[in-house]
């Protein structure tokens, strides 16, 4: 007869099991939280795409960008989701096309309702923290849109854009002045940050919206000195802008505008090497991601080289399509660069599977482009809409946010109306109409770009172009691929039925 263990043998067992159960459940959490990225997201304020030296800019110089581009992940069909500002960072906080939560252009806010991919991250175990321009509400402790309300532990940000010597606010706290270059004041108080962080033994999440280049214009002695051999012909032109000294619109010649400009890009190239620099010193580069785009194309003020159509706010590549890299050397080990179609509202479902986080429970417009980051994906699964929502009669209905709390603190030097900041507005939309699909939108598919354009109670006009054989959007193919147009034309319909469905709330019930 087979004799059976005493009991303290069985408890001896039980006790080992138990030990080695709990040093296996350790190590695999150690292990997990290891594989957890830090995550940074940089983005320069109406940097066009072609004007990095990676994409062949003639005159700019962008030493950092460069490197990134060939060591790690080259985005070269990278697109905002939007022609200008705001709407392009909410699309990058949500994952959602802007018009979803009527952030319908530059100083219309974020909705307080909206899960951001800050929030998220926070709640896996991220801190966060945001620098620079926020743009989506202002940032004073009051405002339901602030950095603070929409996820972030800390922030240093500005309710618009700023220049050399900018004023921030801090956690919500009154306005202060910082001397200096201002892309270099951002990632100095990012790389504090950071170093907090890291005493805590937590991964990082770090958005760092810069405010360069956009004009007004201003740079460092040095900086300009780089631009002081531009074309001579360039002064031939004269180019409408802000004027530093009256903050109202002034002219002056290309040749000058352009030196500041290619000057704010070159400093804040720079400042990002001196992020890159400190993530080596301290050992975190290669467990960092680090992802640097634009917020929409080149202003009219600084195009003189790009070779796509258009420009900051329209609809063509000029306007929308944007330089887009990725590095992080423990998983992006050899240099690439891929031809996928991504959109900035790719971002937050991006970081979500990456860092195994739960997507929130409502309509993404972004997907996850982690497949590109291995070299999995050679096309995007379904096409990407874009849309300017024709706001004219929005002002008519109710406010989503009292007026008080849209005031923002943090001066300009750009005349914003009758005032030097920027103030900010959303509106209930309880009922949709058949004029709330007008504005100009598009959908993009993997080779078709369709263009339309009406305004409320006009005609629509419509364009198609096949972007691999017409990059430069120079033949309308409206009239030869009618099949392909009127297909189009119905997918991009219903995309924006549902983004008017969410404009309604739907999405918070």
């Amino acid at each position: 007869m087979k004799r059976m263990p005493r009991p303290e043998v069985f408890r001896s067992y039980w006790f080992r099991s138990v030990v080695i159960c709990f040093s296996l459940t350790t190590l695999c959490g150690t292990a997990f939280a290891v594989e957890r990225p830090n995550i940074i997201l940089l983005m320069g304020d109406d940097h066009g795409w072609d004007e990095t030296g990676y994409n062949g800019h003639p005159h700019v110089k962008t030493p950092v960008l460069d490197q990134m581009a060939s060591t790690g992940l080259r985005l070269d069909r990278f697109y905002s989701a939007h022609p200008s500002c705001s709407p392009t960072r909410g699309s990058v906080m949500t994952g959602r096309h802007p018009n979803r939560y009527g952030t319908f252009s530059p100083g219309y806010s974020i909705r307080p309702e909206e899960v951001t991919i800050a929030q998220l991250l926070n709640k896996a175990g991220y801190t966060c923290g945001h620098f620079g321009k926020w743009h989506l509400g202002p940032v004073k402790a009051a405002s339901p849109t602030n950095p603070g309300a929409m996820g972030f532990d800390e922030w240093l940000s500005h309710d618009n854009f700023f220049e050399l010597n900018p004023v921030f606010s801090r956690n919500g706290g009154p306005p202060q002045k910082f001397e200096g270059e201002s892309s270099e004041i951002v990632i100095a108080e990012t790389i504090q940050f950071l170093a907090r962080v890291q005493q805590q033994d937590k991964p990082f999440f770090a958005v760092v919206w810069f405010g360069s280049p956009h004009e007004p214009y201003s740079g460092l002695a040095k900086d300009l000195a780089l631009y002081n051999d531009l074309p001579g012909e360039y002064s031939d032109k004269e180019v409408k802008l802000t004027s530093n000294e009256t903050g109202q619109p002034t002219k002056r010649p290309l040749r000058d505008v352009l030196q500041e400009r290619y000057a704010e890009i070159t400093a804040m190239d720079r400042s990002i090497g001196q992020l890159r620099d400190w993530l080596k010193r301290e050992e975190l580069k290669d467990n960092t991601l680090l992802w640097y785009c634009g917020d929409n194309g080149t202003p009219g003020d600084g195009i003189v080289t790009s070779p796509y159509r258009g420009q900051k706010g329209n609809m063509y590549e000029g306007g929308i399509r944007v330089p887009g890299v990725i590095e992080w050397p423990s998983r992006i080990t050899r240099p690439a660069a891929s031809q996928v179609n991504a959109v900035t509202s790719d971002m937050m479902p991006t970081l979500c599977k990456l860092t195994g986080t739960s997507l929130p429970d409502r309509p993404l417009d972004g997907i996850d482009l982690s497949p590109v980051i291995d070299g999995q994906m050679a096309e995007r699964p379904g096409p990407s809409g874009f849309w300017e929502f024709d706001a004219k009669a929005d002002g008519s209905n109710e406010p989503y946010i009292d007026a008080e709390l849209q005031r923002g603190t943090t001066p300009l030097v750009k005349m914003m109306g009758d005032i030097f900041t920027r103030n900010f507005r959303n509106y209930h939309h309880p009922a949709i109409t058949e004029q709330d699909f007008a504005g100009s939108r598009v959908l993009l598919s993997n080779r078709y770009k369709l263009i339309m354009r009406s305004q409320r109670g006009g005609q629509s006009t419509s364009e198609l172009f096949d972007l691999h054989d017409d990059p430069a959007e120079t033949k309308n193919l409206i009239e030869t691929k009618p099949k392909i147009a009127v297909a189009m034309q119905s997918e991009l319909r219903d995309w924006q039925q549902s983004v008017l469905n969410s404009l309604t709330t739907a999405d918070y019930k």
